[in-house]
């Protein structure tokens, strides 16, 4: 997949044979499905948001208030996106630090909250997973450190494809 996107390459390598209906289809219902994910991913930080409002007035948050947080926030959401063009390497680095939680951690705790016997094929297996998911995220970590020292010596802000 080329750095431009899925939809480039969908759109490069498959216009000829594709109609531009199924193209356009596709195009909007990946454009559906971003601006969806934006907000399930973002609502735990409206609620915070909102939360910490009322807590502050000891009232509740007006619908005006509500909309003007989400908009305030998805701006500055969108200028970070267009600020920084090293966004997909910064997003591998936090992929690579926030691994550990689903890969490795569980097996540990596994085997010091349900504490199987020592030595025993489940207590090597959940030893080995936990270790293998801190390889994997120290490889990915140091990725996602030569791809930001890679891709920012000659960066600009702005201007997101070089």
């Amino acid at each position: 997949i080329p750095r431009s996107g899925i939809l480039y390459a969908l759109h490069e390598f498959h216009s000829h044979d594709t109609s531009r209906a199924l193209l356009g289809l596709t195009t909007l219902m990946v454009v559906i499905n971003c601006l969806s994910t934006f907000q399930i991913y973002a609502m735990p930080v409206f609620d915070n948001l909102e939360s910490s409002y009322t807590f502050r007035t000891n009232r509740p948050c007006p619908w005006w208030l509500r909309s003007g947080i989400r908009v305030f926030f998805a701006s500055v959401a969108f200028f970070i996106a267009n600020a920084l063009p090293f966004l997909t390497s910064l997003a591998g680095l936090l992929g690579g630090i926030s691994l550990p939680v689903t890969l490795a951690y569980p097996c540990f705790m596994y085997n010091i909250i349900r504490k199987p016997e020592k030595y025993s094929p489940t207590w090597y297996l959940n030893l080995g997973l936990g270790v293998v998911g801190m390889v994997l995220s120290f490889l990915l970590i140091t990725g996602g450190i030569w791809s930001i020292v890679d891709t920012c010596h000659n960066f600009h802000f702005f201007k997101p494809q070089q």
